[in-house]
């Protein structure tokens, strides 16, 4: 998914679209991009809306195809576009703004296609964010009011059984359509990843490429 608006990011994004910026020196989609391939996982599907022109010309060349969501009306919505022109099930879905630990995205992958669910989230252990209720190796909330510390990282694994439509919006989440498959019994894996890197503010394009200026205790 890299059709986002990286409002959080403005005014950088008004002039770059967010997945083509950096982390380590190197675009963030074109890193996933190459993880993924080197993991095993594919076709790619790549949903571009913001400024896509700039993703499609990185990306030329490589083994991807695009499909293009015209308004930014939510994951959900981003995901459906893709199903419906070239991808198919089951799927894995992440977000193009992020950097993942060598080998987490292929263990993410055979770890849902081996707990036989109807979809799964991935998670990192981290207080002080939007955390997941997950016991026993199933998520319970999707998006829990107490506060935790296991944090949804951006990679979903979709089984037909996750119906995307029907779901309230606009913006067409996603965490709707799982926590709806959660409230009708069905199961939805939990898998916890290692730490994951991505740009949400301006200061992290600092310090995701100049790691010597963050401050140590």
């Amino acid at each position: 998914m890299a059709a986002g608006e990286g409002r959080r990011l403005r005014p950088l994004t008004e002039r770059w679209p967010k997945p083509i910026l950096p982390i380590d020196g190197r675009p963030v989609i074109a890193t996933l991009i190459h993880q993924l391939a080197a993991e095993g996982l594919g076709p790619v599907t790549v949903v571009t809306g913001h400024l896509a022109d700039q993703i499609e010309r990185l990306l030329d060349g490589l083994d991807v195809r695009f499909v293009r969501q015209p308004e930014p009306l939510g994951s959900a919505d981003a995901v459906r576009r893709a199903l419906a022109e070239v991808s198919q099930l089951p799927a894995i879905v992440t977000a193009a703004d992020s950097v993942f630990r060598r080998g987490d995205l292929q263990r993410f992958g055979d770890e849902f296609a081996l707990s036989g669910a109807a979809g799964a989230i991935a998670y990192v252990r981290a207080r002080g964010r939007a955390a997941i209720r997950a016991e026993n190796g199933h998520v319970l909330r999707v998006v829990d009011p107490a506060p935790g510390n296991l944090a949804p990282a951006p990679v979903w694994g979709l089984s037909e059984e996750i119906d995307l439509d029907g779901i309230p919006g606009p913006p067409y989440e996603l965490a709707v359509a799982f926590q709806r498959a959660i409230d009708e019994g069905k199961l939805i894996a939990g898998i916890e990843i290692g730490r994951t890197r991505h740009l949400t503010e301006p200061a992290d394009l600092v310090l995701e490429n100049f790691p010597y200026l963050e401050p140590h205790e």
